[in-house]
C-alpha cells in the first residue's frame, strides 16, 4: 500500500500481569489463564515499566515526531514512559490487541479441551482468515491498521511514527509495509518473538516501498541490565 511516512516503528508494549499470567497457566496445562481484569485494563508489572524506561533511553537518541498508542493501558502506559519530551502521544483504538471473543482466556491446552471444532475450523481456513466466534482474525487486524496507515499518511505526511502495540502489530505491518504474501508472512510469524519492550521499524525506500531497519531490537534493554521477555500475546499464541 502506498504509505507517505519516513519512518514507521512499534515498540511492544513492556511485560504486563497478564503476560506473567499467562506464562504461568500454560506451564501448568490449566485450562484458563488467571486475569480479573478484562484485556483493556491489564497493567505493566515492575519489570514492564524497566522495560519502557530502557525503550525511552533508545528512543531519545531518535525521536519520532509523534507516538500513535493502543488503548489497552498496557500499552499507552509503555507510550508515556518511553516518549521522548515533547514528543505527542495520540491514543487510537484500531491499534488494540486482536480480540479473541470465546478463546479469550483460555490457554493452548483450554482451547483444545473446550473448542475442537474451532481447531478444526481454523486448520481448514488457515489461521489468517480465521475469527473464532466473537473475536477477530489476522485480516480483521490488518484492515484496521490500513485505515490506521492511510490517516496517518495525510495527517503526518513524510514524518517518523512511533507505535506503541503488540506483537500482532509487528506482523500486521510486515504484511502491509512488506507486502509478504500470506504464506510467507505466517512461516515469518511462527519463526519470529517479539520482546517485551522491542523496537521493530522500517524506513521508507526511495521507490515508495519499505524495508525493515530494526528487528525486534532488545539491545536497549541488555545496556541497561534489563531483561527481556517474550511471551507471546494471545493474538499470536492461540492463532
Amino acid at each position: 500500500m502506498n504509505v507517505d511516512l519516513e519512518w514507521v516503528g512499534v515498540l511492544r508494549h513492556g511485560q504486563s500481569t497478564g503476560n506473567v499470567a499467562r506464562e504461568e497457566a500454560e506451564s501448568a496445562g490449566a485450562d484458563v489463564i488467571d486475569i480479573a481484569e478484562r484485556d483493556a485494563d491489564v497493567p505493566l508489572t515492575d519489570l514492564g515499566r524497566e522495560q519502557a524506561e530502557a525503550a525511552g533511553k533508545f528512543l531519545a537518541d531518535r525521536p519520532p515526531d509523534v507516538v500513535i498508542t493502543s488503548t489497552y493501558r498496557r500499552a499507552w502506559d509503555t507510550a508515556r514512559l518511553a516518549a521522548p519530551e515533547g514528543v505527542p502521544i495520540v491514543p487510537d483504538e484500531r491499534l488494540r490487541d486482536r480480540e479473541l471473543g470465546v478463546l479469550d482466556l483460555l490457554t493452548s491446552h483450554g482451547v483444545n479441551e473446550r473448542w475442537p471444532d474451532e481447531l478444526r475450523r481454523k486448520r481448514r481456513l488457515g489461521k489468517f482468515y480465521y475469527r473464532p466466534p466473537g473475536g477477530e482474525s489476522w485480516a480483521d487486524v490488518v484492515l484496521r491498521l490500513r485505515s490506521l496507515l492511510t490517516e496517518l499518511s495525510v495527517e503526518h505526511a513524510g514524518k517518523r511514527v512511533l507505535l506503541a502495540a503488540h506483537e500482532m502489530t509487528v506482523f500486521a505491518l510486515r504484511y502491509l509495509l512488506e507486502g509478504l504474501p500470506e504464506p510467507d508472512l505466517l512461516r515469518a510469524a511462527d519463526a519470529t518473538e517479539v520482546p517485551n519492550g522491542s523496537v521493530t521499524s522500517w524506513e521508507r525506500d526511495s521507490d515508495g516501498g519499505f524495508t525493515m531497519v530494526l528487528a525486534q531490537e532488545v539491545g536497549h534493554l541488555r545496556a541497561t541490565d534489563t531483561p527481556p521477555t517474550a511471551d507471546d500475546d494471545a493474538a499470536h499464541q492461540l492463532s
